[in-house]
């Protein structure tokens, strides 16, 4: 067995992977900033949701399908927990009914884990939680970079009548100043409400790859324009799970066709290893229409690269390794 950092998961060979209670990845379950790398944190809110309902109960399905994952990376030839440790710090305790009280909850949640240097994993919920972890991520570091992979641009104003939904977080994030949009990049686009939609976003100053270009440049080319945009600035994912075909990942609230294999999304998330990232969320899991819980493990398996590719950056700054 390797040499692991401080925080590791249990290891399966001596402990079956179904036993034990569920954390991401079977981590510790621990509220500490010692000795820790990066932090997993369940953020169960769907009052934003404007379609199908339920993406709050998706940490405990990715914590349940996530005893799967392993401590190695095959793609960037690692094991991760020899350069970075973690832990599963829970679920912050939200509102069900007031989006803006739960709001308010998560960004004084993530402050102490983000002024601590800790790098917040997290899982919605719906993409609305995106807005208070850029609230907090922004107060430690500034206006970041946003990579956003997502079938939809969510920078409308107002959807349904209310300016506060999964459809409106990065208007308002760039409303607030938390995004440095000339450094920032959505891939994927495919359901738009009006042609209006792209340009608008284009017109804030995010470049934007609808998910057909996506297909027609190809992988790697999108990976090196996305690595072009963010350029040395420290960064936000954010992955909403509809960013995937429907096919690979049926488990969402606004389904749309025309998305990404698993191992494409995988394999471009990888192009961007040497980004700086500061912060990851996995968002729109619906377990309720995920029957097979493939939905729910692809999203834990986009967390575990987003750690991977951590370790990889770890390794790299320590030993020169260059690949």
């Amino acid at each position: 067995m390797a040499e692991y950092k401080k925080y590791h998961p249990v290891d399966s060979s001596e402990v079956s992977r179904f036993c034990g209670i569920r954390s991401f990845m079977r981590l510790p379950q621990l509220q500490t900033t010692e000795g820790v790398d990066f932090g997993i944190l369940g953020l169960p809110v769907d009052t934003g949701s404007t379609f199908r309902t339920g993406s709050r109960f998706a940490p405990a399905a990715i914590r349940e399908m996530s005893m799967m994952l392993r401590a190695a990376s095959v793609n960037l030839d690692i094991d991760i927990f020899k350069y970075v440790s973690g832990v599963d710090y829970g679920d912050v305790n939200v509102s069900p009914c007031d989006l803006q009280k739960a709001h308010k909850a998560i960004e004084l949640g993530l402050a102490p884990i983000v002024d601590a240097g800790v790098v917040p994993v997290c899982f919605g919920g719906d993409h609305s939680v995106t807005l208070p972890e850029l609230r907090a991520v922004a107060a430690k570091h500034g206006p970041v970079a946003l990579v956003h992979l997502d079938a939809h641009l969510d920078t409308y104003d107002i959807e349904n009548g209310d300016t506060l939904t999964h459809g409106t977080p990065f208007k308002i994030a760039v409303d607030e100043g938390l995004i440095d949009t000339a450094h920032s990049i959505q891939v994927g686009v495919r359901g738009i409400f009006s042609t209006d939609a792209i340009r608008v976003s284009r017109d804030m100053g995010f470049e934007v790859i609808p998910a057909g270009e996506l297909r027609m440049e190809g992988f790697d080319r999108a990976g090196a324009r996305i690595n072009r945009r963010v350029g040395d600035r420290k960064a936000f994912l954010t992955f909403d799970i509809d960013f995937v075909d429907p096919a690979y990942a049926p488990g969402t609230g606004t389904i749309e066709v025309g998305g990404v294999t698993s191992f494409e999304a995988l394999y471009l998330l990888r192009q961007t290893k040497d980004i700086d990232y500061v912060a990851c969320d996995v968002v729109e899991v619906l377990p309720a229409f995920d029957p097979t819980q493939i939905t729910a493990y692809m999203a834990g398996c986009v967390a575990h690269e987003f750690i991977a590719m951590m370790a990889y950056r770890k390794r790299k700054a320590e030993s020169g390794h260059s690949s």
